[in-house]
């Protein structure tokens, strides 16, 4: 699972009986560490260079805090706030890539409610 929040990016996998959520830059494991107290593990030589373990309790208790937490109107600036231009720079090319995989007729419809049939 990958995650985006207003602290940073991880990205989140099943290890054995615990969760391993893992990130490129240690600052978006630091909310998470502070959370759940556990301990920073670094791996220089995989394809995440930080990461923690923790049960998937905790995990879900944490992805619950920061929904609840939500209280800004536009997430981008949110992120440029919190983080930086530069994070927020690599967030925006994330989320214009995104538009390669949106429904076709997305932008083709009035506003309406859609129920899946």
């Amino acid at each position: 699972m990958w995650v985006f929040t207003n602290t940073g990016f991880v990205s989140a996998v099943q290890k054995g009986k615990k969760i391993q959520v893992r990130s490129r830059d240690e600052k978006s494991l630091f909310p998470l560490i502070e959370f759940a107290g556990v301990e920073l593990i670094r791996t220089p030589h995989g394809d995440y260079p930080y990461r923690v373990e923790i049960s998937n309790e905790d995990f879900a208790n944490w992805l619950s805090k920061m929904a609840s937490n939500i209280s800004y109107e536009n997430f981008k600036y949110e992120v440029s706030n919190t983080r930086g231009y530069e994070f927020s720079d690599a967030l925006s090319k994330v989320w214009s890539i995104m538009h390669d995989v949106e429904d076709e007729d997305a932008r083709k419809r009035s506003w309406e409610r859609i129920f899946p049939s």
